[in-house]
């Protein structure tokens, strides 16, 4: 009868995880790596930090400045080509716009369809003056605009747009002015007289003040009564264009063409792509190349672990022709110095993504806390358009940046626990 051949432990076995722990806790002048291991620990974490939150903030301005775009603005614009009128003037005046709207409106997908009057004017009170954009319409198609309706920030009460106007937060904070107060609008297409053109003039009430959180719109946008724009741009009989909202805005470009059918031959149609499609284009491209580039964070943070296992490797000469003599074999060694490489990274990673999410958690928090301390603000809307720092947290994203880094942390680890499994014993112990 054989004697029974002795069974071979799995992988990763009780002894070897208890193995690869005491290397990692041992002290320096014992052969351990502590210190550089603590280093590379910082590193991965900080760097896996720094990456879910950048990509965070980059997906929540592309967010943010979306949702701002399809709440205060027209899923898609229809207005008609130039052509001359009956006398001979170029227009583009829609004449028809009730029956336009009506057609656009039936169009399956369609939730609304609104005629407007749209004109630059100069809006002054109080001494002070400011370039705005009036924009035409019925109370109740405003009603139907999210972010105006139901604003981040307002006053007044819009159900009165018939007896005033409605500014934006901003336009009322450099006039001055607010809820009763009177505004004075000029347009430099005024009237014919026999002195020239004089420009037309008019005050009206400010009866609505709204904020969407969108700089360009708060401070340049004032909306007025369809038939008062219509007046004051002499334009009684039509309207500039017809802005039509959506039930699905992400997917225009399917229902383009039955709007293009309902609007007839001689309309224009601009969506919200159109206008701001190569900004968001722009934007996922940007995130794409920061993920790239802070990846390399992470990288650099990983060759600690490299150059930790080399050195444990090194100190460990004696201790691993020991463990060959006394029946280990070399994948055994292998794994015990893998282990050493990848509970660094393993353990840097978790931390870099609980300390990531909370920083995105808290971001607002952390903004008030740094422009307390700076004295000022550190976030200009005036540039970034957005009223605050924006970040939304994707579970996507934050899984891609731990994949990203516990698959380094593992791949970089390999070399130099194949070279401690090719260590010969016989060499290993020749001068003990």
């Amino acid at each position: 009868m054989m004697p029974p051949v002795p069974s071979t432990p799995p992988p990763f076995a009780a002894f070897e995880w208890q193995i690869a722990w005491r290397y990692l806790r041992a002290r320096r002048r014992e052969g351990g790596i502590s210190v550089i291991a603590w280093y590379a620990l910082v590193g991965v974490m900080l760097g896996v930090a720094t990456l879910i939150v950048v990509q965070a903030v980059m997906v929540g301005f592309r967010e943010e400045f979306t949702d701002r775009i399809l709440g205060a603005n027209a899923h898609v614009t229809v207005y008609y080509a130039t052509e001359a009128d009956a006398d001979g003037v170029p227009s583009r005046l829609i004449a028809d716009y009730d029956a336009l709207a009506t057609r656009l409106a039936a169009v399956p997908g369609v939730t609304h369809a609104a005629p407007l009057v749209r004109g630059q004017v100069m809006i002054s009170a109080n001494g002070r003056a400011s370039g705005v954009e009036v924009i035409g319409t019925r109370l109740a198609d405003l009603e139907t605009v999210p972010l105006v309706a139901h604003p981040e920030s307002g006053a007044g009460d819009l159900a009165r747009l018939d007896e005033g106007v409605a500014i934006g937060t901003g336009v009322a904070r450099d006039l001055g002015v607010g809820v009763g107060d009177t505004v004075t609008l000029i347009s430099p297409e005024g009237m014919d007289t026999p002195f020239g053109t004089q420009p037309r003039v008019s005050d009206y009430e400010v009866v609505y003040v709204f904020g969407v959180g969108r700089f360009d719109i708060d401070r340049t946008r004032v909306y007025m009564p369809l038939a008062g724009a219509q007046s004051f741009f002499d334009r009684e009989e039509g309207a500039d264009e017809v802005e039509v909202m959506l039930d699905r805005p992400a997917r225009v470009e399917e229902i383009e063409p039955a709007l293009a059918a309902a609007a007839g031959p001689r309309a224009v149609l601009w969506s919200w792509k159109d206008a701001s499609g190569a900004f968001l284009s722009a934007l996922d491209t940007e995130r794409r190349v920061m993920f790239i580039i802070l990846s390399l964070v992470v990288v650099i943070a990983a060759l600690n672990i490299i150059s930790g296992l080399v050195m444990l490797v090194k100190n460990k000469g004696r201790d691993i022709g020991i463990l060959r003599t006394m029946g280990l074999t070399r994948g055994s060694i292998m794994r015990v110095f893998f282990l050493c490489g990848s509970l660094i990274g393993v353990v840097g990673t978790m931390l870099g993504v609980l300390l990531g999410c909370l920083f995105v958690y808290f971001i607002h928090d952390i903004q008030a806390v740094v422009e307390w301390v700076a004295g000022g603000s550190v976030w200009n809307p005036e540039i970034r358009y957005l009223t605050e720092i924006p970040a939304r947290l994707r579970p996507g994203d934050v899984l891609a940046v731990t994949a990203m880094a516990l698959g380094l942390s593992f791949l970089i680890t390999l070399v130099p626990a194949r070279n401690a499994a090719k260590l010969n014993p016989v060499e290993a112990l020749r001068y003990e």
